[in-house]
């Protein structure tokens, strides 16, 4: 029974590394995604990996790891946090020029709202004048 229980142990720490090592590699293409400029592919890959986490996340609450295991699962963890803190500062470049994008569009559509309607009138005012010059 003890011989049984010790296999369970190592299959739970087998497949519980095996899963940080996928986390590790679906954060590394997300990572290449952030250098391409590949923005919409990694949201979506963003939502793949958050499940992913959330499955780890149980997966890590039951799994008891032995000595070269919790290193091989702290190297894997750095790794991991090391793409996820350059793609959340990606991520947040890109929101901060999509803002700055945003905040030059309204301020043209502002600004074509302020002035034209005075061109629209300045049009009307002309065409009046040139009638008037034509019938005297």
């Amino acid at each position: 029974m003890s011989s049984t229980l010790a296999h369970d142990g190592e299959n739970a720490q087998k497949t519980l590394l095996e899963s940080y090592e996928t986390l590790l590699s679906r954060v590394a293409h997300m990572h290449e995604l952030a250098d391409a400029e590949q923005w919409a592919e990694l949201i979506d890959q963003r939502t793949h990996y958050v499940v992913l986490v959330e499955q780890l996340r149980e997966l890590d609450a039951t799994a008891v790891l032995d000595a070269p295991a919790q290193q091989r699962k702290a190297e894997l963890l750095e790794r991991i946090l090391e793409h996820d803190v350059d793609i959340r500062r990606r991520l947040v470049s890109r929101r901060d020029e999509l803002g700055k994008l945003i905040g030059v569009t309204q301020r043209q559509r502002d600004l074509h709202r302020a002035y034209a309607p005075q061109q629209g009138a300045e049009g009307h005012y002309s065409a009046d004048d040139a009638d008037e010059t034509r019938s005297t």
